[in-house]
């Protein structure tokens, strides 16, 4: 008797061991920033867990952790071809989270692969419809269409795609020359109008001053002195006499 009851203590002992260890594995601690979608005898729970402190009796319930953060994605690099037939290679990052686990786990298979597979398709789709000078030059207005596609599309899956950035436009070297040659062109063009303009403006300025200095003779000799005084300040050995334009006309005529 002291055996059976001896082995019959023992028995207990471990089946409450094992209830134990059980009972400890059941449970999970899930983060702030994290959801827990059960899956209980193959069927999803309405709402999924968390955060806190849940249980999970395996092999009944199957729990599948989704974090709820924003993911910052790399968008490899894409060759593309622009509509004006220009070959650059673009890449890109997007700012996506998960808004809904439960439509993240059961409307897709992996909702990170395929944000991303979808990122690239639709950065070759879009960038593929502009041209070149659109690509360098619209790069806000092209990431806002950029964003509002894939929020569209990864709605379904339970996913907010909140920004989308073009990092880095690579071009072939022989367009980099083009592009260097066409600023340099566009700079001296906005010199020459310049030069142009400070022309015009100094022209009007002389011809006012040209029926100022008519109607007051004495104001050209005054003229001429600043003239000197300037010309002796820098210690300069030239000496300029000043000799009136109507006196070489008389000799003209003769």
């Amino acid at each position: 008797m002291d055996l059976v009851s001896l082995v019959l203590g023992n028995g207990v002992a471990v089946v409450i061991g094992l209830v134990v260890i059980y009972l400890f594995s059941a449970v999970h601690i899930l983060r702030e920033y994290e959801r827990g979608v059960v899956f209980r005898l193959g069927r999803l729970l309405d709402r999924p867990k968390g955060p806190g402190l849940i249980f999970i009796f395996w092999p009944i319930d199957r729990l599948i952790k989704v974090d709820l953060r924003t993911i910052t994605m790399d968008v490899p690099p894409q060759d593309i071809v622009t509509r004006d037939n220009v070959t650059t290679r673009v890449n890109a990052v997007a700012y996506f989270r998960v808004v809904d686990a439960a439509r993240a786990i059961t409307e897709v298979e992996n909702y990170l692969y395929a944000t991303s597979q979808l990122a690239q398709t639709t950065l070759r789709s879009v960038l593929g419809e502009v041209d070149l000078d659109e690509l360098l030059s619209q790069r806000e207005k092209l990431n806002q269409r950029l964003q509002e596609i894939l929020d569209r599309h990864t709605d379904a899956w339970g996913i907010k795609v909140s920004l989308v950035e073009m990092k880095q436009v690579d071009l072939p070297e022989e367009m980099r020359r083009a592009l260097a040659k066409q600023a340099e062109a566009e700079r001296e063009k906005r010199a020459k109008i310049i030069h142009a303009e400070g022309e015009l403006q100094a022209s009007q300025k002389l011809s006012e001053a040209s029926v100022i200095l008519a109607k007051e003779p004495v104001a050209v000799q005054l003229r001429y002195l600043q003239t000197l005084t300037e010309i002796g300040t820098e210690k300069n050995t030239t000496v300029v006499f000043p000799i009136p334009v109507d006196l070489l006309s008389i000799f003209q005529k003769k």
